[in-house]
């Protein structure tokens, strides 16, 4: 008969399953990466997923798909063109005859783009001095206020080292040398700089204004990044709505940079990760609601998958199967009679999914993830029930993306105004493109206004 376990066996059997369990979790954490939490996929340098399994990869030519529509650039219209050249052959090539226009014919065309030598306007502005013929006074006409705040640079030009700066990434000094080697102008950094602030200043109103429309969107997506400024570290929040996204860099990654944005009376809904500020900001206010993003969702339930215990791999290939069903229908959208019958099937998915993943949490890992579906299932699965509203925060994501290759170029700021350039110009970028409008004319209408003194053009979309 095989001899019982003494008391002190039973404890040092105990501490070594307390031990395994907690190696197995540090080793968790140390596995977790861009596809299996929320980290962002440079921290995967030093941490690189796994590899995938070789096999055969699908061939494709190089160039254009078969199926997919040729894409042409349009030709300028003939007003547009500056110069025309017409080329003509003296003698047939065949038979050295004399040759004669064929009006019948379409002549073959090709255009071409060049860049002037010197592509500024340089001007002078003289003030002439005038004597009165009655009192003998010498009078000097004063200065148009446009002039006085443009000074030594135009506004478009002006708004053009905006653009370069805000849009193209560029320091002051690869400014100064492009704008010398290419346009022909020496400017120094400091007079940059100055520039920089003139577009900033031409930009407020514009930002102030969509501030304001803020709290009265029926949807926001929001997210937030990293900030630099000067060694502090700050964060840069997105607010993206339908048809404007505004950008706001803080101290706090709290739920207080919400409540100062949006107020404490708004009643739309907020797509947004798991991430506790906007959490707590619901709770707080219950006009506020959520929708969870799916795809952080799936990354969380990866990272179970991946876990070394075995109870949270089963645990969490049991959740990822209903993931891959409720995509693979929301995939197949238009397949379906009518929008009712698609809302349906995603309802049947999300009542599985619910009652699946609060069944035999066994694990601490998997019970605070059936705590989600217990407290926040609602949130998860809002888009099934509200038409408009997207399971994913893509938007959010896509649109801070140029933030982001911005802070690497740049490596932040260094201090209020420039933080404050950052806010605007970012806006004024994500908007316009969001729109299809042209940034640089927006810029130059913008810095115009500033230097006149009219009302600043608007960045809020036109749907009249």
């Amino acid at each position: 008969m095989a001899a019982k376990k003494t008391q002190g066996e039973c404890s040092k059997c105990l501490q070594l399953e307390k031990r395994i369990a907690e190696l197995e979790e540090k080793i968790a954490k140390l596995s977790k990466n861009s596809s299996n939490s929320s980290k962002p996929p440079s921290s995967d340098i030093c941490n690189p997923p796994k590899k995938k399994k070789p096999g055969r990869p699908k061939k494709r030519k190089p160039g254009g798909q078969p199926g997919h529509p040729r894409h042409q650039r349009p030709a300028f219209p003939e007003d547009q063109i500056d110069n025309f050249w017409e080329y003509r052959a003296e003698v047939c090539p065949c038979c050295s005859g004399q040759l004669k226009d064929d009006l019948t014919l379409e002549p073959k065309k090709l255009q071409q783009i060049e860049l002037l030598e010197l592509p500024i306007l340089i001007e002078e502005h003289h003030r002439v001095g005038q004597r009165c013929v009655d009192c003998d006074r010498i009078h000097f006409v004063p200065w148009p206020e446009d002039l006085i705040k443009a000074g030594l640079v135009g506004p478009r030009l002006t708004a053009f080292i905006g653009f370069l700066k805000g849009a193209c990434h560029m320091s002051f000094s690869t400014m100064r040398k492009f704008l010398r080697d290419t346009v022909g102008v020496t400017l120094s950094r400091g007079q940059l700089r100055k520039l920089i602030g003139k577009v900033s200043d031409s930009l407020a109103d514009p930002y102030e204004e969509l501030l304001r429309l803020l709290p009265q969107q029926d949807r926001l997506n929001v997210d937030e990044t990293g900030h630099k400024d000067n060694g502090q570290k700050m964060w840069t929040w997105c607010f993206r709505a339908a048809m404007f996204t505004l950008f706001k860099i803080s101290p706090s990654r709290g739920s207080g940079v919400l409540v100062d944005v949006l107020g404490e009376e708004f009643d739309g809904v907020i797509g947004c990760d798991y991430y506790g500020a906007y959490r707590k900001y619901m709770r707080l206010h219950e006009n506020v609601l959520l929708q969870f993003c799916m795809a952080h969702l799936i990354r969380d339930v990866k990272f179970l998958i991946e876990h070394p215990n075995k109870k949270n791999q089963v645990y969490g290939k049991r959740l990822l199967e209903h993931l891959r069903k409720l995509f693979r229908t929301i995939h197949r959208r238009d397949e379906y009679k009518s929008e009712e019958t698609f809302r349906q099937a995603l309802k049947r998915i999300e009542v599985d999914m619910t009652w699946d993943a609060t069944v035999n949490p066994e694990t601490d890992e998997a019970f605070n993830m059936a705590e989600r579906f217990v407290q926040h299932g609602e949130s998860y699965f809002r888009f099934i029930t509200t038409p408009g509203i997207e399971p994913t925060n893509n938007l959010a994501e896509q649109a801070i993306r140029f933030v982001v290759i911005d802070r690497r170029i740049t490596q932040g700021t260094r201090g209020k105004s420039g933080q404050t350039w950052c806010e605007r110009i970012w806006t004024a970028v994500a908007t316009c493109e969001g729109q299809g409008r042209s940034l640089f004319d927006f810029l130059c209408e913008s810095v115009m206004a500033y230097f006149q003194g009219t009302t600043a053009p608007t960045l809020v979309h036109d749907t009249s």
